[in-house]
């Protein structure tokens, strides 16, 4: 990834945190298909490894786990909140016009070696821990075992399990970094008055902007 000083995020614990939060990960990788991605729900478990771990499943009709099983390597990329900057919430473009419209972003990207699983403990254990994360934040949780247990065993017959020790990992906070402050608090401004992401963006603007 493409990491200019100003914007590196080099803190694992905020990488985790986006992981946590934006959990819907790119699985790509290199192999006889050529290259291959796809957007897999993944479950990160930061105590394992000097990373962190992340684990996941793909259906087995996916061809991807088995390209998997001949690489040394993959890429999981982790996207979190974005927008689109225009040049006209800067000052600078009042007071000189030399400015140009720029997208603010956090990603999050993680690399390792695969181990591609289908063993049925293993996968219970990754749908039972991916299920309790993103069920643990509604009022009334689904559990797996609220389904038949021969339906569950029949599910998990037809999906694979993938585990990725991270090796190397990389965060990128691009958030106006490297305006002068009269455009970071323009910035902010414009992205608030948008609400939603773009907010939620311009919050991170200006924290990233007390940080300097």
């Amino acid at each position: 990834m493409y990491q200019p000083p100003h914007f590196r995020e080099d803190d694992l614990a905020v990488q985790h945190d986006l992981i946590r939060s934006q959990p819907l990960g790119l699985l790509v990788s290199a192999g006889a298909s050529g290259l291959v991605a796809n957007h897999i729900p993944f479950t990160l478990y930061p105590n394992e490894g000097q990373f962190g771990t992340l684990r996941c499943h793909v259906s087995r009709a996916n061809t991807q786990w088995r390209d998997l099983q001949a690489v040394d390597e993959c890429l999981v990329a982790f996207q979190g909140p974005q927008a689109y900057i225009t040049p006209n919430w800067y000052a600078t473009k009042r007071e000189t016009g030399k400015v140009v419209p720029t997208w603010n972003y956090a990603a999050v990207h993680a690399w390792g070696h695969p181990l591609v699983t289908d063993d049925p403990t293993w996968l219970r254990r990754q749908i039972d821990d991916l299920t309790e994360v993103n069920e643990g934040r509604l009022p009334a949780p689904w559990r797996v075992d609220d389904a038949p247990a021969d339906y569950v065993a029949s599910q998990i017959k037809g999906i694979v399990g993938i585990e990725l020790v991270i090796t190397r990992i990389e965060g990128k906070w691009k958030m106006s970094q490297n305006r002068p402050e009269p455009d970071r608090v323009g910035v902010t401004e414009g992205l608030a008055a948008q609400g939603g992401e773009a907010a939620v963006v311009g919050d991170i603007v200006a924290e990233r902007g007390r940080g300097r």
